[in-house]
């Protein structure tokens, strides 16, 4: 695979990296496996990796590490790797998804760059998945080489538990094909509905919630 040899990895488990790539949209047209269970697996990899560094490398608490973390791994980040090592180039999609143009829908292609780093770290372990991380999320965070949008979850949380009350996220409705489905969801504050966000993916769809009731003046 030419990704492959973007990274100089060499395996034998190449099918486990397709399998990274693989939309719904393409695994159910075709009977292959989905990138669904490398993405989950990938989500904590990262995660961990992430933890790890903003132990090691700053004075931060817990609750300004958690932010920060949040901020560099949040969907919008996600994307912004995924497009500049060019993952969306090598997407399986099935016909309807390629032609609506899911090579940059956001939520797919960030969800590709944990799949991938899922499949790594089980073809190559921690550390070949930690120089990965480093040279492809660190260093761009370090050289403040992207300006990630705002996590509007991160702060609506932050505005909330000031006074302690209660958040939670409700998804009231999905619609649309399996390979393409919209999600719609309401940011609730102590059971009142403050705002709503409507999405291709649940975490994209609570981002907008949360910056729709910051828009308005959550106190």
């Amino acid at each position: 695979m030419e990704i492959l040899d973007k990274f100089n990895i060499k395996t034998d488990n190449e099918e486990m990296y397709q399998t990274a790539l693989t939309h719904t949209s393409f695994a159910n047209e075709h009977g292959k496996e989905s990138y669904e269970r490398l993405e989950y697996l990938g989500d904590a990899v990262l995660e961990l990796v992430m933890s790890e560094y903003l132990y090691k490398n700053t004075t931060y608490e817990e609750g300004e590490m958690t932010k920060l973390r949040s901020h560099y791994v949040c969907e919008n980040a996600l994307y912004e790797y995924s497009l500049r090592i060019g993952l969306n180039e090598f997407l399986l999609l099935g016909n309807g998804e390629y032609e609506s143009g899911g090579k940059f829908r956001k939520a797919i292609v960030a969800d590709i760059f944990e799949a991938f780093i899922g499949a790594m770290y089980l073809d190559k372990g921690l550390d070949v998945v930690k120089d990965f991380i480093h040279s492809n999320v660190i260093d761009l965070i370090e050289s403040n080489a992207f300006t990630f949008e705002e996590d509007y979850k991160s702060k609506l949380q932050e505005l909330v538990q000031t006074d302690k009350r209660s958040l939670k996220y409700v998804v009231i409705n999905e619609e649309g094909p399996a390979h393409n489905k919209v999600f719609t969801v309401e940011v609730k504050i102590d059971d009142i509905i403050y705002g709503v966000g409507k999405a291709h993916s649940k975490k994209e769809a609570e981002q907008e919630a949360a910056k729709n009731a910051l828009s308005k003046s959550v106190k």
